[in-house]
């Protein structure tokens, strides 16, 4: 019962939001890290892709042999639009946590400095617990 009463206080809400945000923050930068590094492969990817195809095509246009690659330069169009896909579902999905990341600083900061100006937060040093 004395956590709930904890809990229930404006200083014990903020202290455990605070808390909760100093324990998901380093997950969701290296979140972000990973997304960012997975949008660079795909990339990379696709231009290796494109690169290929072309490469098929010129092949095929200039060997006198009757060997048809067309269905090879679909397959490779058709992996390089899904990762396009899914390059964008990132994209989307880390500008939709970098917003929250963002909103959650600023209610943060926000109900900081309500609470250092009514006096009942002081700052704490991060080398004190």
């Amino acid at each position: 019962m004395a956590a709930l009463a904890v809990v229930e206080t404006p200083s014990g809400k903020d202290a455990l939001a605070e808390g909760m945000l100093d324990l998901l923050r380093p997950a969701v930068q290296q979140l972000d890290l990973h997304v960012h590094s997975v949008r660079e492969s795909q990339v990379e990817l696709r231009e290796h892709i494109d690169n290929l195809a072309s490469e098929l095509c010129r092949i095929n246009e200039h060997q006198k042999v009757a060997l048809d690659l067309d269905p090879y330069v679909k397959k490779l169009l058709n992996a390089r639009r899904r990762v396009v896909l899914v390059n964008n579902i990132l994209q989307n999905a880390q500008e939709r946590l970098r917003r929250l990341n963002h909103n959650v600083a600023k209610e943060t900061a926000r109900r900081k400095t309500m609470l250092e100006a009514s006096g009942a937060f002081t700052p704490r040093s991060p080398s004190k617990p």
